[in-house]
């Protein structure tokens, strides 16, 4: 193999340069695409964790309540995504019967497409993420549990609660090289309809991606400007790497 295509392979983990075996594949190749594939596969299907997650966030002694969709089980949340996108009657119910919270952000863990990624990173990750937030003075009014969840259900979570900003955690489709991706989707002053203009959003957050420490930051700093701006979405450009360039040359004295 080529040296420049060595490094390449090294500093990727796409596939890229893989070979040939007369018009196919070599067999190592073929065989950790079809792994790879598997994992991807059993990271849509797997089970959503409740018991594990809820016991983990009660470290952070926000009130916490549990809810699910209107997608009855796993294969229907699979062929209904709009089912995925509203609340069921009864946590609709429950939700209300919760108040507003007194926090200016609501937190939604949602299992999304990859309960594996939620699973295994959501706690981690708020455990680096919420001392900043408490740091910029940013209460958090609630944290809610959402089964069979899309993106826009977070939406609704939101403008029941009446949360001024919405941060959304859920597992993001699973790729070839990335079947435990988490995303994390922020929304100032959510309601149902929203498109996804209204939202930033970071995302590739695992080991292989975006680290917990970096995704914290980005996230705090999104969070903190959106409330004081009053926006979110494409009118709130991400500005946070460009910040902590600046902060790093002032310490080199560049």
């Amino acid at each position: 193999m080529p040296p420049l295509i060595q490094r390449l392979r090294e500093l990727t983990p796409a596939r890229v340069g893989l070979g040939r075996a007369g018009a196919s594949l070599p067999t190592e190749a073929l065989l950790g695409f079809a792994l790879d594939h598997a994992r991807a596969r059993d990271a849509v299907h797997a089970a959503f964790d409740i018991a594990g997650l809820v016991s983990g966030l009660e470290e952070f002694g926000v009130p916490l309540v549990t809810v699910t969709s209107q997608a009855r089980n796993r294969r229907e949340y699979l062929r209904r995504p709009d089912l995925g996108r509203m609340l069921d009657a009864q946590s609709k119910r429950s939700l209300e019967g919760q108040g507003a919270p007194p926090g200016q952000l609501v937190i939604v863990i949602g299992d999304g497409l990859s309960p594996t990624a939620v699973n295994l990173h959501a706690v981690e990750l708020l455990r680096r993420l919420i001392p900043q937030l408490t740091a910029d003075k940013i209460e958090t009014g609630a944290l809610v549990v959402a089964s069979g969840a899309r993106v826009a259900l977070g939406d609704e979570i939101g403008a029941v609660l009446d949360a001024r900003m919405l941060l959304l955690l859920i597992g993001e489709r699973p790729g070839l090289s990335a079947p435990d991706s988490l995303g994390c989707y922020l929304t100032f002053a959510p309601r149902v309809g929203l498109s996804d203009a209204g939202r930033n959003c970071v995302s590739n957050i695992h080991s292989a991606g975006l680290r917990y420490e970096e995704a914290a930051s980005r996230i705090a700093w999104l969070v903190r400007e959106g409330l004081a701006r009053q926006v979110t979405g494409v009118a709130l450009k991400d500005e946070s790497r460009i910040k902590s360039r600046s902060r790093i040359e002032a310490h080199r004295g560049v």
